[in-house]
Parts: C-alpha cells; sequence; structure tokens
C-alpha cells in the first residue's frame, strides 16, 4: 500500500466510524475529514486526523507495514487549555 493510499484509506475508515456513530435519530449531517499530521518511516506510516464535526473527537491511524495491519483508534478531546510559562 503506497502512502497516498494509505490516507486515503485513513480518511475513508474516520468517516466510516464518525457515520456509525452517530445518533439513529438525528440526521446525518455533511462533514469533511481532514489530516492534522502523518508521518511514514520506512514500510509503517501514522497520521492524526479530524472532522469538521463538533463533536471534540480526534483519531489515530498506524499502518504495520510488517504484518500489513492498520490500527485505529478514536479519541475524545475534553480540554484545551493554555498554561504560561515563566521566564
Amino acid at each position: 500500500m503506497s502512502n497516498e493510499e494509505f490516507l486515503e484509506k485513513a480518511k475513508e475508515l474516520v468517516k466510516e466510524y464518525a457515520i456509525e456513530h452517530f445518533d439513529k435519530s438525528d440526521e446525518t449531517p455533511e462533514f469533511n475529514v481532514f489530516i492534522v499530521w502523518s508521518c511514514k518511516t520506512l514500510q509503517n506510516s501514522k497520521v492524526l486526523l479530524s472532522t469538521t464535526l463538533f463533536d471534540g473527537m480526534y483519531y489515530e491511524v498506524t499502518l504495520n507495514g510488517d504484518k500489513k495491519e492498520i490500527y485505529f483508534d478514536a479519541y475524545k478531546k475534553f480540554e484545551n487549555k493554555c498554561i504560561r510559562m515563566e521566564e
């Protein structure tokens, strides 16, 4: 699998996961999946992704090129704050 194919597959997996976890009584909203960060080292790749949904979720997808496996992690962001450091 090329790196470009992996990135597209990761976006597809995130979209499928998000749709599966919508409230079934709600209409499916339009949303996009975007890449925040990616890295390829030898035969392995990792990508961090998010969506335009306001659900606080972010995703990590890793390709183990040796085993031909993809690992998928979904996280919920609970807080984001700035901590100023004294100089």
